[in-house]
């Protein structure tokens, strides 16, 4: 995969122009692309902003990632990119999360998506499955590899198309959970994952399947996420509306595999 990093320049002309080197290293060889910026900002305010980008690193792929791509991104990827507190967070209600002054202090966007996908046992069972098959992230410009096994502890890549290259984001299992049906209360199989260092993003996501006393099913997506690289943070409000566009099609994934007569259950 193409790994761009990015790294301070020695040579800074003047207090308010700064120079950003990025490093592009595929099939060893080594890319230099300058990029200047014209800030006007105090010392103590650069030395935050360019210690924050020394640690940005991004994960990409002209082509359609491979499972050897995706386990090199593993490999570099490390740990948790967001901090020990939040960890199992996504497992709260978007409701408790969106009350919690912390969750809004530490700067986390909280995204919910609700979808009735069926009724039954049936259709509930299919929807676990899915979720488990990694079926909610069948799309073209969106995939993780199907035989990724939904275990506390695995490390795993979303892979996503963008406007040139594909970007694998690094995630880990942080949690799975399900309630099995009792005579008067619900069934629901769930599992949130967390973001790694090398992500966009920082924070959780939830992805839940859950059949009501009412028999009815429903597909959730709970997330709380906030900027974990420059790219992100200049290009936020094109990542909030990409977050909007996945759960949109996820959803639409989801209940293609639940109404699909040659799906098992």
């Amino acid at each position: 995969p193409l790994i761009c990093d990015a790294y301070i320049s020695d040579q800074l002309p003047n207090s308010t122009l700064k120079y950003l080197k990025f490093r592009f290293r595929t099939n060893n060889k080594i890319h230099l692309l300058l990029l200047s910026l014209s800030l006007s900002l105090s010392l103590s305010q650069y030395s935050v902003l360019f210690q924050f980008l020394a640690e940005a690193m991004v994960f990409l792929s002209w082509g359609r990632p491979s499972s050897e791509q995706q386990q090199q991104v593993i490999n570099k990827a490390g740990t948790f990119n967001y901090d020990n507190k939040y960890r199992g967070a996504s497992s709260r209600s978007a409701a408790k999360l969106k009350e919690d002054s912390e969750v809004d202090k530490d700067g986390f966007l909280i995204n919910h998506s609700r979808v009735l996908v069926g009724y039954g046992k049936e259709s509930y069972e299919k929807g676990k499955k899915a979720l488990q098959n990694w079926k909610h992230f069948g799309m073209d410009w969106a995939f993780v590899d199907p035989k990724t096994r939904v275990e506390t502890g695995n490390k795993f890549c979303i892979c996503v198309k963008q406007v040139l290259p594909w970007v694998m984001l690094p995630l880990q299992v942080v949690y799975v959970d399900e309630i099995r049906k009792s005579r008067k209360g619900p069934a629901r199989f769930g599992y949130g994952s967390g973001t790694l260092q090398g992500h966009l993003l920082a924070g959780e996501e939830r992805f839940s399947v859950e059949l009501d006393g009412d028999g009815k099913v429903w597909y959730e997506i709970t997330s709380l996420s906030k900027p974990a690289h420059f790219l992100s943070f200049l290009g936020y409000p094109y990542v909030k509306l990409r977050q909007k566009h996945f759960a949109h099609h996820s959803s639409h994934a989801l209940l293609k595999h639940v109404h699909d007569s040659s799906s098992p259950p």
